[in-house]
Parts: structure tokens; C-alpha cells; sequence
């Protein structure tokens, strides 16, 4: 193997769709490998992501040794898995690779179920972990991740929440765990001018009830209706746009919230005044700790990671699904500035210190070098 040979390695990403924080972490993932010598690839969907997405890859592709490949990946269990899981395992022979590390409940399966020798790394990103025993999808997904663990050598969770919920889930990994924090880069740190009309509020990420973005309309019904004036842009794309639309009319604020479909976290920031994200669940969201470093007020659902990144300050999160409890801190953090600016310092100066990218590849590929000495040893 390459990694005996000369200390490098052969890594190959393998994620399902090329959007969201999952998305994100992969690109961030490879270029700091790749920059610090290592042969990286990736393989990913060819059938969702759109233009931001090739245009993310094309950006990408300079860095990857073991280039960018494509094939047809589908969300639900289905045929194309077969010829996917087929690319794969004739990709990773190809090139030679040492570490197979799958993202998400569908890459992860396709690393680890992929022929030869190399290192089945799997990171879930929330993905499976999201269902429950008690319904017939979480029934399906939980029992294929329970049968997925002897394949895996090494486990890497964004978040002690993950790493807990996974043993709670589905069982104790057995392999190698390790919790590697999502990061972001110093340049991510500089502030961002909302334009002339920002909107007063802000949800940025994937349309779909997980994000609770209903949730986020009914609140604004409720101020709405106690005479507040509150605007928010939505920005994203998902499969729930229509209908998140239709609850919007429903609701009579066609013109107080605004679709503004999918665009980079940095130009939407601008776009509003204050971030909401009101999910239900979540892994260690992206969002959260880009905002945080752009020095953009939010409000955040206590769910999943989220309290790892506010630390002493987790306290302020709210409890999920409770469109009441978000119009009350929607009206307390847009009228109360000197407690807000302090709170956004704090958050800016712990994700600086805990949250880097730099930091964060070098765990993962510390973790790599474990596994590899626990199988070779």
C-alpha cells in the first residue's frame, strides 16, 4: 500500500449529492489532504447539485490526484445502488486506494460494502441517525447501519451528539471512534454588510421539515398577528419548496417572506439581519459555525451538535418546534442589541479557537493513521 511505501496515502471521498455541509466538508476535507501531500479523489452523484455544485467541483478538481468521478446515485435504496456500489469498489482498485471514507448513510454504505483492501472509514453526517426504530424507514435504515458495522474500521463523528446517538441507535461501533469537529477557514472570519433591504430574519439550508422552516413561518404568523412587522428571506433548495410555499400563503405572508433559492452562506448572509435556524435535528450544521464566524446574530434550536459549538453560551438555544418560544427570541434578539453584540463575540472568538479547518483535517488524518496501525499492528 502507498501508505508503507512512502507515508502519503490514497484517499477517495464517496458521497451521494453535492450540496449542503456534507457537501462542504468533503471539499474541505480533500483540499487540506491533498495540500498536505496525500493522493485525494472523490465520487459523487452525477444526477443532483446543479450548477453551484459543478462549478464547486470544477474549483475542486486541480487538487485531486485521483480526480473527481461521477455516477448515478439514488436518495432511496433502489437499482442504481447495485452499478454504484460497482463504481466504487473498480474506482478504489484503480487507484490503489488506502482509505475509502463514505459520508452520509449512502456513501458510507457504498465505501464499506466496496471489494478489496482498503481502510472503510465512515463519517454518518446525521443521515440515518436522523430515524427512529418505531417507523418502517427507520426500521430499514438503523438495521442496515447495525449491519454495516463489522465492515467499518474507523468511525469519525462531527460531534459527540453523533458519536452518542449512534451508540444508542444502532449499537457500539467496535472499530476505532474518534470526534472530529467541523471547521471553517480564517478567511471565513471577515464580516459581511447586509445590503440596503435586508430582510429581518434569515434561514439558510436544505427545504425540508427536518430544518423546521415551518416552524420559522408560523412564528412570523404569530408576530404578524401581535402587530409586528418581521420580513425573512428563505434561501435554499429541497424537496419541500413547493409546499413550504403553499404554507406561506396559506398563512397570508406572501409578502412578508421571500424564496430566494440556493446561494452561497457568505452573499446570504447579507441578505438578513438575524439567522434562524430552527431545526429539528441536525449533525453539527456548517451554517451555524459559518454564521458565527461572520459575526451574524442567530437564533438556534438546542438539537444535535448545536450545543458543543455554543459551549457556555448553549443555554440561549431554544427548544425545537415551538414557534412560540422562536417569535418570543425573535422579539427579544432584534430589540435587545448590546446583549446580542456581546453574545455574537463570544461565539466568534470559541469558533475561532475550536473550530478550524486546518484542525480538523489533521485529526481526520491522524485517525486514518491510527486505524491503519491498529490493522497492521
Amino acid at each position: 500500500m502507498t501508505a508503507i511505501l512512502d507515508g502519503s496515502l490514497n484517499i477517495i471521498h464517496v458521497l451521494r449529492a453535492p450540496v449542503g455541509g456534507l457537501f462542504r466538508h468533503v471539499v474541505d476535507l480533500a483540499r487540506g489532504q491533498a495540500a498536505r501531500g496525500h493522493r485525494v479523489g472523490v465520487i459523487v452523484d452525477s444526477s443532483s447539485g446543479g450548477a453551484q455544485a459543478e462549478a464547486a467541483l470544477a474549483e475542486l478538481s486541480p487538487a485531486l490526484t485521483l480526480g473527481i468521478s461521477r455516477v448515478p446515485m439514488s436518495r432511496q435504496i433502489g437499482p442504481r445502488d447495485i452499478s454504484a456500489r460497482a463504481h466504487v469498489s473498480r474506482r478504489a482498485t484503480e487507484a490503489r486506494a488506502d482509505v475509502l471514507h463514505g459520508h452520509g448513510a449512502k456513501g458510507g454504505a457504498y465505501a464499506r460494502l466496496a471489494t478489496g483492501q482498503a481502510l472503510r472509514v465512515y463519517t454518518p453526517h446525521g443521515g440515518s441517525l436522523h430515524y427512529r426504530w418505531t417507523t418502517p424507514a427507520g426500521l430499514l435504515y438503523l438495521a442496515l447501519e447495525r449491519a454495516l458495522l463489522p465492515r467499518t474500521d474507523l468511525f469519525l463523528f462531527e460531534s459527540q451528539y453523533g458519536r452518542d446517538i449512534f451508540r444508542a441507535k444502532v449499537g457500539e461501533p467496535g472499530a476505532l471512534v474518534r470526534v472530529v469537529h467541523n471547521g471553517v477557514a480564517p478567511a471565513e472570519f471577515a464580516p459581511v454588510e447586509s445590503v440596503p433591504k435586508a430582510s429581518d430574519l434569515l434561514f439558510i439550508g436544505e427545504l425540508r421539515a427536518l430544518k423546521g422552516i415551518d416552524v420559522l413561518i408560523e412564528a412570523i404568523g404569530l408576530l404578524r398577528r401581535e402587530g409586528h412587522s418581521v420580513s425573512a428571506t428563505i434561501v435554499g433548495a429541497g424537496p419541500d419548496r413547493a409546499s413550504l410555499e403553499a404554507y406561506v400563503a396559506a398563512h397570508g405572508l406572501r409578502d412578508a417572506i421571500h424564496f430566494a433559492g440556493p446561494l452561497p452562506a457568505r452573499t446570504a448572509f447579507a441578505l438578513g439581519k438575524l439567522l434562524v435556524v430552527p431545526s429539528r435535528a441536525e449533525s453539527l450544521p456548517y451554517i451555524v459555525l459559518e454564521a458565527a464566524a461572520a459575526g451574524m446574530p442567530m437564533i438556534a434550536t438546542g438539537v444535535g451538535g448545536i450545543p458543543e459549538i455554543f459551549g457556555p453560551d448553549a443555554a440561549s438555544l431554544i427548544s425545537p418546534g415551538d414557534p412560540a418560544a422562536l417569535a418570543q427570541a425573535i422579539t427579544r434578539t432584534l430589540q435587545d442589541s448590546g446583549p446580542r453584540q456581546a453574545a455574537v463575540g463570544r461565539l466568534q472568538a470559541r469558533v475561532r479557537d475550536h473550530f478550524s479547518v486546518g484542525a480538523m483535517t489533521d485529526a481526520v488524518l491522524t485517525a486514518y493513521q491510527e486505524a491503519l496501525a491498529r490493522r497492521h499492528g
